[in-house]
């Protein structure tokens, strides 16, 4: 099995705020593990660091009000291309975010209010039968 991890999650300094989520129980996993690292963000290209995103009536704004739809959907495209091209069987995610949330996102207002939803990228995997896992739920189901 071959896996595909947001970067932000192995440690890359690949967030908004030019920051990661490096997670140790995931890294652990993936030790012997064949995988490679996405960030649809930076791969539609975004700088790092970048204004906060979030998805509201379809569009992806940022705090400064600027709308990003464009950057998301084309570093999405990018990296769902690449995750075919590698023949990718389970991709694990960064939760609540714009491009990778999967089942939770943020509700658009910046107000860190949670609604059922999926990112960007997370909707196209899943729309060619990719299995998706935010990392919250992966690591809870390791245990």
């Amino acid at each position: 099995m071959k896996y595909a991890v947001s970067a932000c999650l192995v440690g890359v300094n690949c967030k908004y705020n030019g920051k990661n989520n490096r997670n140790e129980q995931l890294l652990s996993f993936l030790k012997d593990k064949d995988y490679i690292t996405i960030c649809p963000e930076v791969a539609g290209g975004l700088p790092i660091p970048r204004a906060c995103s979030e998805i509201f009536e379809q569009k992806v704004l940022n705090t400064k009000g600027q709308d990003v739809t464009e950057e998301f959907y084309r570093g999405a495209k990018k990296e769902l291309k690449r995750i075919l091209k590698e023949k990718i069987g389970i991709v694990l995610v960064q939760p609540r975010s714009p491009s990778c949330g999967c089942g939770k996102i943020y509700d658009g207002t910046f107000s860190k209010k949670l609604i059922d939803g999926d990112g960007i990228f997370v909707k196209m995997c899943k729309n060619e039968g990719i299995q998706v896992y935010n990392i919250d739920d992966f690591v809870e189901n390791m245990k």
